[in-house]
């Protein structure tokens, strides 16, 4: 199963390492409480900041051109580690901005990753910043020795809840799996078995018109069954396409450029399977309206008539080009003993009236 694609929150990242890096300058340039007071820097701080900087633009340009990703992530961490670390020893001090690289290290790791991980880089922060204090004058010691703890404490929070957010992205990756999987299963069980259960009826009768010896109607039964697989077939293909992507970015635009407007109505009362079959020959016919007969208004009404459903589906689209009923329709409506007739002939677009026993 292919990964989830980190490119957009690594480019975000890259970006505020970016910006990490001229915030930081600007605001140790007017800390009036520098060795060097306001509107100066320190010559190791400015190389430093200019390195990260430096270091954040490449970053961001190979995350943006995809080149190795994932050895690009690798690295991130030791270097933004290595940075707070040199940061932290040159402008040490109540104002400095190190415990914010820190933090940024543990955050870059914690968005993209799990707790152990985090907890990782928090470790290996937290023992570089206790060394600094270690190696720091004595009076100083004392007051930053704080420090380590409420960076241990962040680090374990945002691993804490980057842990969550990866378990809420596998629980809603694994929710959209099962959406799918019952969408392919209806769309198979609602049309593509139904087709198949149409045409074992057809087959049926085909082998009886065979022994009655009724060649030519067998013959013509034979290619319309042939027009109809060929039709079925292509629906497959292009729902298979579908399904690996393939033609994904071509049915959005179909679908986005679709404007049928639908009218429907449906009053009628049935056992079950009969009310399936009916719902299932609308649903078909508005299929066909939309999808094949480029219309702009379809109106699809079902509506009962005494012991009778009377179906009419209409639209303002191209029509039959054989002024023949599509297949999947008819041979729904031939399963039950109903009838079909091709209706409006002098008026644009196809009418059908269908008549099934409601009881």
């Amino acid at each position: 199963m292919k990964g989830p694609d980190f490119t957009h929150l690594d480019l975000n990242v890259a970006r505020a390492r970016i910006a990490l890096s001229v915030v930081a300058l600007i605001s140790i340039y007017i800390d009036p409480t520098t060795a060097q007071g306001v509107f100066t820097i320190d010559r190791a701080v400015l190389a430093t900041l200019a390195l990260h900087f430096a270091y954040g633009l490449i970053t961001y340009s190979l995350v943006r051109r995809r080149i190795s990703p994932e050895q690009v992530f690798a690295l991130t961490p030791a270097l933004d580690i290595i940075f707070a670390t040199a940061i932290a020893f040159f402008t040490e001090g109540p104002t400095s901005p190190s415990y914010v690289f820190f933090t940024f290290a543990i955050i870059a790791v914690g968005c993209r990753t799990g707790l152990r991980a985090t907890l990782w880089v928090t470790f290996v922060s937290v023992a570089l910043y206790l060394l600094l204090i270690a190696l720091s004058p004595q009076g100083a010691k004392s007051l930053y020795m704080m420090r380590p703890a409420y960076l241990a404490i962040t680090g374990c929070v945002i691993g804490f809840l980057g842990q969550q957010r990866a378990i809420f992205e596998v629980r809603v990756r694994e929710l959209e799996t099962l959406a799918e999987r019952e969408e392919i299963a209806r769309a198979l069980h609602d049309g593509y078995v139904q087709v198949l259960a149409g045409l074992n009826l057809r087959f049926e009768g085909l082998r009886e018109l065979l022994n009655r010896g009724r060649i030519d109607k067998a013959l013509e039964e034979m290619a319309e069954l042939q027009i109809g697989v060929t039709r079925e077939y292509d629906e497959v293909r292009a729902y298979i396409h579908s399904l690996v992507n393939l033609d994904r970015k071509i049915a959005d635009a179909d679908y986005a450029a679709s404007d049928t407007r639908f009218h429907l109505e449906v009053d009628f009362a049935a056992n079950g399977l009969l009310v399936e079959h009916i719902l299932l020959i609308m649903l078909e016919g508005a299929r066909n309206a939309r999808r094949h007969a480029q219309a702009r208004q379809v109106s699809v009404k079902a509506h009962q008539a005494g012991e009778l459903v009377r179906i009419t589906i209409d639209d303002d689209g191209v029509g039959f080009k054989e002024a023949e009923a599509p297949w999947a329709i008819a041979s729904r409506v031939a399963e039950f003993g109903g009838q079909l007739r091709l209706v409006g002939q002098n008026r644009s677009g196809a009418h059908m009236e269908i008549e099934l026993r409601a009881a």
